[in-house]
């Protein structure tokens, strides 16, 4: 039954391909990524669902292909994932969680793959790596009493550059990825103290989207300027726009100013915080954006910004203390699901040397050109299908989740009533009911035909699935 669910989700991908082959190699790859235990490429694919070896380059070649529509299977999920009940949302609002992620890749031909500095205070990283930069967006999904941050989509969004031309930064690239997604209603959108920018206000505020953020310590607002009185002659040029200058800083220190509540952060009970909110002009965009300072009691002191004036400090607070699920969805996607572990290499490529930054193409022939992008096309295909098992997991895990409990048959230490089962959990599940899903044939569907005539059963995974 759990497999059938997923059945159920899947199939609404079909849009995306142009043709019912490519559809069922794309619900393969979904598969082993959601049941492989190794996390080695396309390899563990294969082996997880014991495939025939030439099953491998047909893997590849689908990835390599245009018959899978990028941009459309994008569209298509985001609208999958809209049309569950658990969306979280704020004022009517959905809220779009977006950030970036540094993937350690090592190899001297593959586009994109550049040094990299991690900002990062934990010591298991070190300082500079070689990979892939990458940008991501999530929206937050409830699941019992906890919350999901499901991955709608991600994209390498550095290291190669095809025209000396383009001057796009990374807050233009993430919004470009936020409209990419189609979502026709507004949302807020969510980041850390990097996108506090006036590309990312004026992007977001274009479509009527809205910004919700942390902003340092030394930023500056400003009052809004006194309209002249009537009865005083008109003075020359443009009437003035900012008053007098006040730092965010300095209002941490006026006592009566800050109100107390419970705290609305995720996870935490009978903790009382300290909060103070003004409205003033911003001048990187020139509107007036709403502040919140921010007094934890063993967290210390923090600064919050929104361009939404009708949304309330404490909805603020919550919002961005949601902001560290993406954080752990990263996680999910590097150890559980294996979303970035791809290795394709482009034969023809110059290699890169150990202190290469972005990789320039503008002098490089149309050819060599192509094969770059088909390769980053291909890398990107990796990336969303990954998002996308991961996804899936997580619709289960919130809707499905006594089945779920019911197919776990393993042993985890601690199992906390009320909370929905991970994707770790919902991945085992998947694994330990799939022989039963292969072996019915009164339910079999077009998607299990096309496995079962491509397994390996000579090899033990292969005898397993259809015993």
């Amino acid at each position: 039954m759990l497999w059938r669910e997923w059945w159920k989700l899947a199939s609404q991908l079909r849009g995306a391909c142009a043709r019912i082959r490519t559809f069922l190699w794309m619900i393969i790859c979904l598969a082993g990524m959601t049941i492989r235990i190794d996390l080695l490429g396309v390899t563990s694919i294969v082996r997880a669902l014991g495939l025939l070896p030439a099953c491998y380059d047909r893997i590849l070649d689908f990835l390599h292909s245009p018959a899978l529509n990028l941009n459309t299977l994008t569209r298509i999920w985001r609208g999958l994932v809209f049309k569950q009940s658990g969306i979280l949302r704020f004022n009517g609002r959905p809220v779009l969680i977006g950030d970036g992620i540094k993937v350690a890749k090592s190899g001297r031909k593959m586009p994109a793959v550049k040094k990299l500095h991690q900002q990062s205070e934990s010591n298991t990283k070190p300082e500079y790596i070689f990979g892939h930069s990458c940008q991501a967006v999530a929206i937050l999904m409830k699941a019992a009493s906890s919350v999901f941050a499901v991955p709608l989509a991600c994209r390498i969004h550095e290291g190669v550059v095809f025209s000396n031309r383009d001057k796009r930064t990374l807050l233009d690239k993430m919004i470009l990825l936020v409209d990419s997604l189609g979502v026709s209603e507004p949302v807020y959108f969510a980041g850390d103290a990097y996108y506090a920018s006036g590309k990312i206000v004026r992007g977001l505020l274009k479509k009527g989207d809205h910004l919700i953020t942390r902003v340092k310590r030394n930023v500056v607002a400003y009052v809004p300027a006194l309209k002249p009185s009537a009865d005083k002659p008109k003075r020359r040029g443009r009437p003035k726009i900012y008053g007098d200058k006040i730092p965010i800083a300095k209002m941490l220190y006026d006592e009566k100013s800050f109100s107390y509540a419970k705290s609305p952060i995720y996870g935490e009970t009978g903790v009382t915080l300290s909060y103070r909110t003004v409205d003033l002009l911003w001048r990187p965009v020139g509107v007036v954006v709403r502040f919140v300072i921010v007094r934890h009691p063993t967290r210390g002191s923090i600064f919050l910004m929104a361009t939404d004036l009708n949304l309330s400090p404490l909805d603020i607070i919550e919002i961005y203390g949601l902001r560290f699920k993406i954080e752990v969805s990263f996680k999910q996607s590097l150890r559980v699901i294996g979303t970035f572990a791809y290795h394709f290499w482009m034969a023809p490529m110059t290699p890169i040397g150990r202190k290469s930054g972005n990789q320039y193409l503008h002098m490089k022939t149309v050819a060599y050109r192509n094969a770059v992008r088909r390769k980053l096309a291909a890398y990107h295909r990796h990336i969303q299908l990954g998002l996308i098992a991961q996804g899936l997991l997580q619709i289960l895990s919130a809707t499905v989740p006594e089945m779920i409990w019911r197919s776990f048959g393993s042993w985890i230490r601690t199992i906390r009533p009320g909370l929905a089962p991970s994707e770790q959990v919902t991945a085992i599940a998947l694994r330990n009911t799939i022989p039963d899903f292969l072996a019915d044939d009164e339910n079999a569907s077009i998607w299990t035909k096309f496995l079962r005539e491509r397994i390996d059963l000579e090899r033990m995974e292969g005898f397993r699935l259809v015993a």
